[in-house]
């Protein structure tokens, strides 16, 4: 009881400061989730696979730029532990510049590769005649969602996580109001289907952006940490050391979310149906993991300080708070799936063959839950303390070399179908799971032992 006591305020601290990173993060995701509901109801089966085929192929490149951009976190986490207020500003600038330049890579890799990918990978051509309009809107929506990601990393990493909170849910509620009306045709547009929703995420991701811009320069807290922002002063070390962290937090989200990606693409070859079924298991699974990411951000920024600030007594406290709060909530995650698995996909559609085979899905996303919490809690502390390449490899072990060839083998080989290829996925994130946390048990050991 005494040791429960010990954590008791480690696990309030790493709570308050996860809740609004935990529902911003939920912002990013039921705006696909949005997408998927509004279209598997109001558009069809065609254009609800369509979605899955788009977003499986975008967000293997969205990722990368997302994993860029959260690299200045854990710096500016470090830097503000040190009470090095004036670099902060700096690596804001820097995050900018990296994110643009980012922006404009990813925009090509979108336009020229998973256009040609998508005619190529041997999906319904019904669905591949769908996807690709709806695939071009969402890859220019990429330039204002990675400032925006600048500016909320900036205010993130010194622990200010309510305002981008706010900015997501506003921004969301924008996005459903105004996918309806364009897939629908409301108010005398012309109904655009899988289009609308497109459109939809471009406009509430460039007003999101220019809202966290405007409140970041403005706002009384932020003043101390912007004395040297100058966002055209390029500073090569410090370009260097964004990317140096936030590179292989890329390949980290690119070799999971790549993983999972893959696994619809597979999914694509056994039917359309199937994969309908396996967007809306993957979309409610998301949902649940982006509450595990939010407390893995907590975990960065609070393992982060206590890391600049040499005090491994509080950095092993939030780690292990963190892996506490994340088992709790996906334990919570996966009862609800287990129990409401044969409702659940009536939100997204209501054809009965989809309902019953996500339904299926939803029991197996229920046991992964806990596995998918705990490895992005091990990535978020580990990058608190810089340590990322080993992480990485970790992640391509775990999903590259171990999950997806079960999943072939068990879906396709063995033709399990799309049940096969999930117990793949779910032993790729439980390998992942375990050699995250022996890695983390290593390095608090390295690093008490130095202190």
């Amino acid at each position: 009881m005494r040791k429960l006591n010990s954590y008791k305020p480690y696990l309030i601290s790493t709570f308050t400061l996860a809740g609004p990173i935990v529902i911003s993060q939920l912002g990013h995701t039921l705006v696909h989730t949005a997408d998927s509901i509004i279209v598997g109801h109001f558009a069809g089966t065609i254009p609800l696979a369509a979605v899955s085929l788009v977003h499986a192929v975008f967000l293997i490149v969205l990722v990368v730029g997302l994993g860029i951009g959260y690299g200045i976190t854990p710096l500016i986490a470090q830097a503000n532990g040190r009470e090095e207020r004036e670099i902060c500003g700096k690596l804001l600038s820097h995050g900018i510049i990296v994110n643009m330049l980012s922006s404009i890579i990813l925009f090509c890799l979108v336009y020229f590769g998973s256009m040609f990918a998508i005619e190529h990978l041997d999906q319904d051509p019904a669905v591949v005649a769908v996807a690709k309009p709806y695939l071009l809107i969402l890859s220019i929506s990429i330039f204002p969602l990675m400032i925006f990601t600048a500016f909320k990393q900036f205010a993130e990493g010194l622990g200010y996580t309510k305002q981008a909170m706010h900015v997501t849910i506003w921004g969301n509620v924008l996005n459903i109001i105004l996918a309806i009306i364009f897939v629908k045709g409301m108010f005398g547009i012309t109904p655009m289907g899988v289009q609308g929703v497109g459109y939809s995420t471009l406009i509430d991701r460039f007003l999101m952006m220019l809202v966290m811009s405007i409140y970041v320069f403005r706002s009384a807290i932020f003043k101390r940490y912007l004395v040297n922002f100058k966002l055209f002063q390029i500073d090569g070390k410090t370009i260097k050391d964004i990317v140096r962290i936030g590179m292989p937090v890329a390949l980290q989200y690119v070799f999971e979310i790549g993983a999972f990606a893959v696994a619809a693409l597979i999914a694509g070859k056994i039917s359309a149906t199937v994969q309908a079924a396996h967007q809306i298991a993957i979309t409610l699974a998301s949902m649940a993991y982006m509450m595990g990411s939010g407390i893995a951000a907590a975990a960065t920024i609070k393992t982060g300080n206590a890391f600049g600030n040499n005090n491994y007594y509080r950095l092993q406290k939030f780690a292990n708070s963190s892996y506490a709060l994340v088992l709790v909530l996906m334990s919570i995650t996966a009862i609800l799936f287990a129990v409401l698995n044969q409702y659940l996909p009536y939100i997204f559609t209501a054809d009965v063959t989809v309902v019953a085979i996500a339904a299926q899905l939803l029991i197996i996303a229920g046991l992964f839950q806990l596995f998918d919490g705990t490895q992005v809690v091990g990535l978020g502390v580990l990058r608190g303390i810089g340590d990322v390449n080993i992480p990485t490899f970790i992640n391509f072990v775990a999903y590259w070399i171990i999950g997806l060839p079960v999943s072939y083998l068990l879906g396709i080989h063995l033709d399990w179908g799309v049940i096969g290829i999930w117990y793949g996925l779910t032993l790729g994130l439980l390998s992942s799971s375990l050699l995250l946390f022996l890695r983390y048990q290593y390095m608090i050991r390295k690093l008490t032992l130095s202190s």
